[in-house]
């Protein structure tokens, strides 16, 4: 084999093949504006084809960062927080930073902290936290490290900061007074897990939506977000005669609670009224379909991505706190309870 063969391809050789500058494939590796999307296309692809990366140490000592992004990601198994990672990694890609993710478990008190001096021990410009909850520890970052995190965790602040993702509360207020809408006396509520910052704010707009329309909260009863423990809440719930509508605080779980409302024989919508949260795609091919808050897991990565990107690249920016809108989508599992149709 040729020597020429043997050694890696260079910027030059990128610029060769794509018909492009050594200057311009430079700009477009540094992710710099002021290219076009179809050079940086050509050049990017260019360099996919011939292998090429740049090096790392050198571009970190040109612009003083290392162009790569750590993820700690704590519930990857779940839907929500895996298409929350795969879109944050093909943004950052698009973008281009290198993405670095170390998954966290619960129940280990170390185990965040852990992850983050892991992260920050690559080199990392910037940090993701995806999922907060709250275990009693205390996050220590420092406040010249721009952090991402969907959901404020307790304690954690700085000019850096960029809390987004779509709002919780919101998302619990929005299903709720679409049930009580439909004539529902109250709304019954499977909660995920209370350590998870997303459940607590779930359940604030449930009870907020019940208490504005003079209502008193059942109480709420505690999943795991799993089919699994949605099953358990809705053979509890479907016992119940009263229980006319409940609100899920995920799809997986509404997938249990939907089972065992069929095994109980308490027809959905005829009877009891579901509605859960994400949007998973099973969700539309449910039966009956499920009507629920749908979280655009693309675009909430692409804002955020780019959020968390503009403070690595600005020194001078401030914390930013920008909650996204939730979407109910209409389908066919909710109803008027049969005392008003």
């Amino acid at each position: 084999m040729s020597e020429a063969r043997r050694r890696a391809p260079t910027s030059t050789d990128v610029a060769r093949r794509a018909g492009v500058s050594q200057k311009t494939v430079s700009r477009v590796m540094n992710g710099e504006p002021y290219v076009s999307a179809d050079v940086r296309e050509r050049v990017l692809a260019v360099a996919r084809e011939l292998g090429y990366r740049p090096n790392t140490a050198a571009r970190a000592l040109l612009l003083g960062r290392f162009q790569r992004i750590g993820m700690v990601s704590l519930g990857s198994s779940l839907y929500g927080p895996s298409a929350l990672l795969v879109a944050l990694e093909r943004r950052a890609r698009e973008t281009s930073y290198a993405f670095s993710v170390v998954h966290t478990f619960e129940g280990r008190p170390d185990n965040i902290m852990s992850a983050l001096e892991s992260l920050l021990d690559q080199g990392v410009d910037g940090i993701v936290l995806s999922e907060p909850i709250d275990d009693g520890q205390e996050l220590r970052i420092d406040p010249d490290i721009p952090v991402l995190s969907f959901g404020r965790f307790p304690g954690l602040d700085g000019p850096r900061l960029v809390v987004t993702g779509a709002s919780g509360f919101d998302a619990g207020r929005l299903a709720t007074e679409h049930l009580l809408g439909l004539g529902h006396a109250t709304v019954w509520h499977v909660a995920g897990p209370g350590q998870w910052l997303a459940s607590r704010d779930r359940a604030r707009g449930w009870r907020h939506a019940l208490e504005s329309a003079g209502i008193a909260a059942p109480p709420p009863i505690e999943g795991d977000w799993s089919p699994a423990s949605g099953y358990e809440a809705g053979r509890r719930l479907a016992a119940d005669p009263e229980v006319t509508a409940v609100f899920v605080a995920n799809d997986e779980m509404a997938i249990g609670l939907l089972r065992a409302m069929a095994e109980a024989g308490r027809a959905v919508p005829e009877e009891v009224s579901v509605v859960g949260m994400d949007d998973i795609p099973a969700a539309a091919y449910l039966s009956p379909p499920l009507t629920t808050i749908r979280q655009d897991f693309e675009a909430i990565a692409s804002h955020a991505l780019d959020l968390l990107v503009h403070q690595i690249e600005n020194a001078t920016g401030s914390a930013t706190v920008d909650d996204l809108p939730a979407q109910l989508v209409l389908r066919r599992s909710t109803n008027p309870p049969r005392s008003k149709r």
